[in-house]
């Protein structure tokens, strides 16, 4: 059985950081990922994904993110279940196992101080070519894969 998850996408909200009781780290935090159709109003929807991580790994996180941070992650889906009003309830969530962080830390800073935060967009076809350094436009369709 294979059971692993790979998501991109941006921090709904700050992440929480809490200990447990033998001072192991936990974080958690919602992931908004867009998906990669559109919907009939021509808009792309976003699924929000729970996500754990934790020890060392949940320093790290809390510490080099914020709300909208750009990350990519690895782990497996959990199902956990427990009570409520008398009906049980399965929530499911990502436990991490490892991460990425897909901005720098200029632009994380720049978020973290409020400040209004431009990146390139997907649909800016423009990038920097290896040798000599110049522009090039390079549209999605051109590429070959």
């Amino acid at each position: 059985m294979i059971n692993r998850v790979t998501l991109v996408g941006r921090l709904v909200r700050d992440v929480e950081l809490k200990y447990t009781l033998g001072g192991t780290a936990r974080a958690w935090f919602n992931l908004a990922v867009t998906r990669n159709f559109k919907n009939a109003n021509g808009e792309r929807d976003s699924d929000f994904i729970e996500c754990t991580v934790w020890g060392k790994s949940a320093e790290s996180f809390v510490n080099f993110t914020c709300k909208g941070s750009l990350v990519g992650i690895e782990g497996q889906i959990r199902t956990r279940s427990y009570e409520k009003d008398g009906q049980k309830v399965y929530a499911s969530a990502v436990s991490v196992d490892s991460f990425a962080l897909l901005e720098s830390k200029a632009i994380t800073d720049a978020r973290r101080a409020g400040q209004p935060v431009t990146t390139a967009g997907k649909d800016d076809n423009v990038f920097v070519a290896a040798g000599n350094g110049e522009n090039i436009d390079i549209a999605d369709d051109d590429l070959p894969f």
